[in-house]
């Protein structure tokens, strides 16, 4: 089976001082309730730039490893008010978010932005997490999977072994912070297409092996019922993942949802 992934989100919320006091009530969480699942999963937190050293030093050798929110396309140069993925893995960081719906559609990165991101990531040994998803406007239309292939359709620069060190995350834009969130069945739906999409552009072993993210509204009474899909192998969190406690709600409840519990 593969590893479940659950991911939090911060935006641009938490101040500093507040973010140390998350993780430690995380750690405490995770290891007072999930006790004998051992390493069978995966839990990062994503907070603010300016956070991101002091998180790194926070997690210690706990579960917890730290994302960043973006990432630079360079390592150096003329770049202004971008952070280079060198310094982010000096920081400490093991993963960043590339894609997230805001940076897509708020920021309007496009996806020759968002490939370059992801290499100069990759480059850096920083793991990925590449959201893709589609607007309310896209899904009435009936356009779901035309608009998710288009956005995966870049990754085919990239090769088999890049993707092993990728997770994607479908976030149906409709379903952020709306508490709105797609049904479990539609997920699946959606989940199921970008795997046999990674089958026919990579490798049928990499489609096995690549972890897909729900992101959307998700909240520790919903998370467990998402997490029963077949193809869906983590969480992306957001509003929920400002509290500790109730993002270790989220994690347990996927957890059971994946009889891990």
């Amino acid at each position: 089976m593969r590893q479940p992934f659950f991911a939090a989100n911060w935006k641009m919320n938490k101040s500093i001082a507040e973010s140390g006091a998350f993780i430690s009530s995380l750690v405490d969480k995770l290891g007072e309730s999930a006790s004998g699942i051992g390493s069978q999963f995966a839990v990062v937190v994503a907070p603010p730039y300016t956070h991101l050293g002091l998180l790194a030093d926070s997690v210690g050798d706990s579960r917890v490893q730290i994302s960043a929110q973006n990432c630079g396309v360079a390592k150096s140069g003329a770049f202004t008010g971008e952070i280079s993925p060198s310094v982010l893995k000096e920081l400490g960081c093991d993963w960043a978010i590339i894609g997230h719906s805001e940076r897509r559609h708020v920021f309007k990165e496009d996806e020759i932005l968002l490939v370059a991101r992801s290499k100069a990531a990759l480059t850096e040994s920083l793991g990925v997490i590449f959201c893709v998803g589609e607007t309310l406007q896209d899904r009435r239309a009936g356009n779901t999977m035309k608009v998710v292939e288009g956005q995966l359709r870049s990754l085919g620069q990239l090769s088999g072994n890049s993707l092993s060190r990728m997770v994607l995350a479908y976030e149906p834009v409709w379903a952020i912070g709306t508490g709105e969130n797609a049904t479990p069945a539609q997920a699946e739906e959606v989940h199921a297409f970008m795997r046999e999409w990674v089958g026919k552009a990579f490798s049928k072993d990499a489609a096995e092996a690549v972890r897909i993210l729900y992101g959307g509204s998700v909240k520790p009474d919903n998370a467990e019922v998402i997490m029963a899909q077949p193809d869906v192998d983590g969480l992306l969190v957001g509003g929920a993942s400002l509290e500790p406690v109730t993002f270790a709600g989220v994690v347990l409840g996927g957890l059971k949802g994946k009889k891990l519990r």
